[in-house]
């Protein structure tokens, strides 16, 4: 009797321990699916979020923080990488980039852009050989830095009085007299061609934004990459700076975009406010496989100290 139970017994355990296993390996099996499928799309992973040291610095007097500064705020934050304002930039000896470099390899922070300035649109060959020079310059301190794209303008004819005042005009102002956008369009796109081979050479994309003049719009920025069709010249697409049809505007630009800034306006914005739908910007954004950062500028009047953390919060829910 005592022989029989425990022969009972042991083929009890058998079954519960075979049971189990089998458990085991059916909840590995759904894992190791889940897990495949999720490897099988990229996208899944959501587009890494970065911020600009615009964010924190914003022209403003009383926010005037060094890079350094910017990027540690940016660690404690808890975004993935930082986009770096160039006019914003105290010291570019090679002896700072590389510092520069470093703090954000310590923080586990990737450095992903450059943001520049330049025009392109002027009559005057000099000032049009001037910017080319200062444009292939940025690209060689990107290249310092580790950084793949730089944000580059076409710049606008210069009518206004001041930035103020072509924001007051929705960034739109008279050409110069005796010219055409056409002339413009020439001279934008002939200038980014000499800047190509150091594109090339450093292996940085030239991002073109639609940022104010012969660039407001996307059909102006389409024109000169179409023109120009290299590969080291796509679009930065900011997404506040396109002030009337912005969704079909998104659409447009996004199918050529290798970087995407943005724009966040808590406590109202400095020159305008948007009301941007970031869930619809993420699937147009999605619909053309777009998995690169998406970097935050944030241009309202609020403290960047409550105002950047709850940019990021929302730029995580869209984009992760």
């Amino acid at each position: 009797m005592n022989q029989a139970m425990k022969r009972r017994e042991v083929l009890a355990a058998g079954l519960a321990a075979g049971a189990a296993v089998g458990a085991v390996s059916l909840a590995d099996s759904g894992s190791s699916s889940a897990a495949q499928a999720k490897s099988s799309n990229p996208k899944a992973r959501g587009n890494a979020i970065a911020v600009s040291t615009y964010s924190y610095w914003r022209y403003r007097p009383d926010t005037k923080l060094t890079i350094e500064e910017c990027i540690e705020l940016a660690g404690e934050a808890g975004f993935d990488a930082v986009e770096v304002l160039h006019v914003q930039m105290e010291d570019q000896s090679n002896k700072t980039l590389q510092r520069i470099k470093q703090k954000a390899f310590r923080l586990g922070l990737d450095l992903c852009g450059l943001s520049t300035h330049q025009t392109f649109v002027s009559p005057d060959p000099e000032v049009r050989k001037k910017n080319i020079q200062h444009t292939i310059e940025c690209i060689e301190l990107a290249y310092a830095m580790g950084i793949p794209t730089i944000r580059v303008n076409t710049g606008r004819w210069g009518t206004s009085k001041n930035f103020d005042e072509l924001m007051a005009n929705r960034g739109i102002e008279p050409r110069l007299e005796g010219y055409t956008d056409d002339e413009g369009f020439e001279w934008v796109i002939d200038s980014l061609e000499k800047c190509l081979p150091a594109a090339e050479r450093c292996g940085v994309v030239l991002g073109l934004e639609n940022h104010w003049g012969l660039g407001r719009t996307a059909t102006g920025v389409l024109r000169v990459i179409n023109a120009i069709d290299s590969p080291w010249l796509r679009a930065t697409l900011d997404t506040g700076n396109f002030l009337e049809d912005q969704y079909s505007q998104y659409k447009q630009l996004a199918p050529e975009a290798v970087f995407v800034q943005a724009k966040t306006y808590f406590g109202g914005g400095t020159w305008y406010t948007l009301d941007i739908d970031y869930e619809r910007v993420a699937q147009i954004l999605s619909d053309v496989d777009y998995r690169g950062y998406i970097s935050l500028e944030f241009e309202g009047k609020e403290s960047h100290e409550t105002a950047i953390p709850k940019s990021l919060e929302l730029l995580r829910n869209a984009f992760g």
